[in-house]
């Protein structure tokens, strides 16, 4: 790749890395469902002057497959966004990112079950190892062990692998339905279709307090930068250099979840949840075949547009 790929790939796992932080920052005092509408609202509102601009495969795109997209917007922003959210106020952003680079994993599963993609023995050490990982993680920091009691922080956990899941089934309803529609035109739907479907609640649920600057300087860069600037970069940068090495940025996310958490955050993982990271993360190289098939990579690159 050259330079400038690198770069926009680096770029693109640290934004999407940076919404974890973001969330932690602002999902207390927005509430999870405010904070979602708003992120979503304001994704939208950014993609669709870029959307209209397109002569070809914009806006009329959009409106010719609205069922489907309408459904992507659902389970892979409007559904994730709120869990993420609900998450982000009992564990940290550095434990959000390393549970959401499983996603894979859990595409692979729902590949075999729903579309019976073969797994082989390599694939299934894979899965082994990453689920391996996403239990010891779990455990770990739910607070699962005998006494220790932490049912807010079990819920979180709970949120973060649902989350991960409906991220999962989108990339392959996705790939199913609307591999034939411009990238940008499902992009643009689906943050629409998530702040309607979201818009009454994120209302009613509004805060009564109105939040402070820190948490809107959070709520701009998770609409502007981790959702409307993360998609217009993850489809350049399929357009130049691929799928197959696109599919490089979900190893790279939970790093920077990891840095920017304790960058701003002052958190601290212990040697136990980095080892169940690096169990995730092997198992996910293998499962997803990163180093061999491309057919693969390709069948899951719209899992990276998953945060």
């Amino acid at each position: 790749m050259k330079k400038i790929d690198i770069a926009t790939l680096l770029a693109l796992a640290g934004l999407w890395g940076a919404s974890y932080l973001f969330m932690r920052i602002s999902a207390g005092e927005f509430g999870a469902l405010t904070l979602a509408g708003a992120r979503a609202a304001g994704a939208a509102t950014l993609l669709l002057p870029l959307l209209a601009a397109r002569r070809e495969g914009g806006v009329m795109a959009m409106r010719r497959h609205w069922r489907p997209i309408l459904l992507v917007g659902i389970s892979n922003s409007a559904l994730p966004f709120v869990l993420f959210a609900v998450a982000a106020q009992s564990i940290n952003a550095s434990l959000s990112a390393i549970f959401n680079a499983a996603t894979p994993l859990y595409a692979a599963i729902i590949g075999l079950l729903w579309l019976g993609e073969g797994i082989g023995r390599k694939r299934a050490a894979g899965l082994a190892l990453g689920f391996a990982g996403v239990a010891w993680l779990a455990w770990d920091s739910a607070g699962l062990k005998e006494g220790s009691g932490a049912a807010a922080t079990g819920w979180a956990v709970l949120a973060c692998v649902s989350a991960t899941v409906l991220y999962a089934f989108s990339a392959h309803y996705s790939k199913r339905y609307l591999a034939h529609v411009p990238p940008l035109a499902v992009a643009t739907g689906s943050q629409l279709a998530s702040a309607a479907v979201l818009a009454v609640p994120a209302l009613v649920l509004a805060p009564a307090r109105l939040p402070s600057v820190p948490a809107w300087l959070a709520l701009l860069g998770l609409s502007a930068a981790c959702t409307a600037l993360a998609y217009v970069l993850f489809f350049r940068l399929i357009a130049r250099v691929g799928a197959a090495r696109t599919m490089a940025v979900p190893f790279l996310v939970p790093a920077f979840g990891v840095l920017w958490g304790a960058s701003f955050l002052d958190e601290v993982l212990d040697g136990k949840v980095l080892s169940a990271c690096g169990l995730i993360m092997l198992g996910t190289a293998l499962a997803t075949g990163v180093a061999g098939s491309r057919s693969r990579d390709r069948a899951h690159a719209q899992a990276g547009a998953s945060v």
